[in-house]
């Protein structure tokens, strides 16, 4: 898998209606289902086109693009580039942001829901591929593996403190909730419907923390996870967060891997594990 580099981005000049992508001229087969792309967004101006273009055309029926307050003009180029935008009025935080785009997106009759960060740091082609293994029937959750070799993660600019943390963390949890993911950590993710309607996720964090809960909820809820290699690019635009609050977020990761275990055990209920 070749490297990818950040692409000299002239937001102005590459704005494109998403009709392009959502009703290409020419699709060899119909769909079955309906593919909804959601995207969390803050602060995302100047790399949202670069993320959609790179969309191939035809994988998806809808994007809806959710504001969590930004400062710059991510909500105009949005509703210039014809998504489905939801706005903020305040900051709600990364998994109050995806919150939101999970509810619109099943309210909207999504049977697929992606998530994919519109600050160019995922590569967006593997949608498809993604979308696949849930479409077979192999999968209801796939994650995008950012690492799929340690020369490729640090090379790709992944600093060596996130990748030390993710190694050690994604191993622990692995073996506690017998799993094989290659990135437990991984802001890429594809569902089926069915797992977003019965984990109860609005009881979930508002921060990072999101993502490691809806992981867990899945494993214990009994859906099975898989993995896809998703190349990634870090730049200063893409969205991270700094050590200290990584290691808070590592700390919560563990906590909430024991919590599994003690509802799996009846030593202790958590409204985590609820069934909607």
């Amino acid at each position: 898998m070749s490297l990818l580099t950040k692409p000299p981005l002239k937001h102005r000049h590459e704005i494109f209606r998403v009709d392009r992508i959502l009703h290409p001229e020419s699709i060899s087969e119909k769909r079955r289902h309906k593919i909804v792309a959601v995207m969390p967004a803050y602060n995302a101006e100047s790399t949202l086109a670069a993320t959609l273009a790179d969309i191939p055309a035809g994988s998806i029926d809808e994007v809806i693009l959710v504001d969590d307050g930004s400062k710059d003009r991510t909500v105009q180029v949005a509703r210039e580039m014809g998504l489905t935008v939801i706005q903020h009025t305040s900051n709600k935080g990364y998994g109050g942001n995806q919150k939101t785009c999970y509810s619109h997106a099943l309210d909207r009759g999504a049977d697929i829901v992606v998530m994919i960060h519109p600050d160019y740091q995922y590569d967006s082609r593997v949608i498809p591929h993604a979308v696949g293994f849930i479409e077979l029937g192999i999968c209801d959750l796939v994650v995008g593996s950012r690492i799929r070799s340690r020369d490729e993660a640090l090379k790709g600019g992944m600093p060596k403190y996130k990748y030390l943390s993710n190694r050690i963390l994604t191993a622990i949890e692995n073996m506690a909730l017998g799993q094989n993911l290659g990135d437990f950590h991984s802001g890429f993710r594809a569902y089926r419907r069915e797992v977003l309607e019965r984990i109860p996720f609005q009881n979930n964090s508002d921060d990072f923390v999101f993502d490691t809960q809806l992981l867990v909820q899945a494993v214990r809820f009994g859906f099975r996870l898989g993995d896809i290699p998703v190349p990634v690019r870090y730049f200063p635009e893409a969205s991270s967060i700094n050590f200290i609050r990584s290691v808070n977020y590592g700390c919560r990761s563990l906590a909430i891997v024991a919590d599994y275990w003690l509802d799996r055990l009846h030593l202790r209920r958590s409204p985590l594990f609820k069934i909607n």
